[in-house]
């Protein structure tokens, strides 16, 4: 999958649409899902042009790799998720349900969120 630099998420990155934000700094950009999942339902993307984790972890600084977990974690204690729990998630390519070509982790939280993938 190619970087698409007009993708929703660059867009929102450079401030041409409007988003939720609840957290920003310079390796990083969080904010509310516009149709979320859970009550608490927050993606966070990197400053930077990756499609994936894939992309991300081959092609990101140490730096900004470092900035972007840390930033992870300040959302995740912002809301207070770590006392009764939460979910990350980040998809990859078709199979993986990737709607979007711009790396992002999605954190869910605040109900039990049940098994992921059901047991076959």
């Amino acid at each position: 999958m190619q970087y698409d630099k007009n993708n929703v998420f660059a867009k929102i990155l450079r401030k041409e649409i409007p988003a939720n934000i609840v957290y920003e700094d310079e390796f990083t950009l969080a904010f509310h899902d516009v149709n979320p999942k859970a009550p608490v339902h927050i993606l966070v993307i990197p400053k930077g042009e990756y499609v994936s984790f894939y992309d991300f972890s081959e092609k990101a600084s140490p730096e900004l790799m470092v900035g972007f977990t840390k930033a992870v974690h300040k959302v995740i204690t912002s809301f207070d998720l770590q006392k009764s729990g939460f979910r990350i998630l980040s998809n990859h390519g078709v199979h993986g349900g990737q709607e979007v070509p711009h790396y992002h982790i999605h954190i869910f939280g605040g109900r039990p969120l049940g098994r992921m993938i059901p047991a076959e």
